[in-house]
């Protein structure tokens, strides 16, 4: 049961910071920059954003995955 509710913790928590991620609306666009559409480098909080997604991505997968072979043992 536990598992169950930081997995779904997280999953909210990856959908938002997704939804941060947007190119359009993201992060640059809060703090006055322009979404031009071309590549630009994360820096600042745009890169904690990214990076945080990707850990909790895999924290996720884990726990699922845990999960898994806790059922089937």
């Amino acid at each position: 049961m536990t598992l169950a509710i930081i997995q779904i913790i997280l999953s909210v928590l990856i959908i938002a910071l997704i939804l941060l991620q947007e190119r359009s609306s993201g992060m640059s666009g809060l703090m006055g920059g322009s979404g031009e559409g071309y590549y630009q480098a994360r820096r600042g909080m745009e890169k904690l954003v990214f990076y945080s997604t990707i850990v909790l991505s895999v924290a996720f997968v884990a726990l699922a995955i845990y999960q898994l072979f806790i059922q089937t043992h």
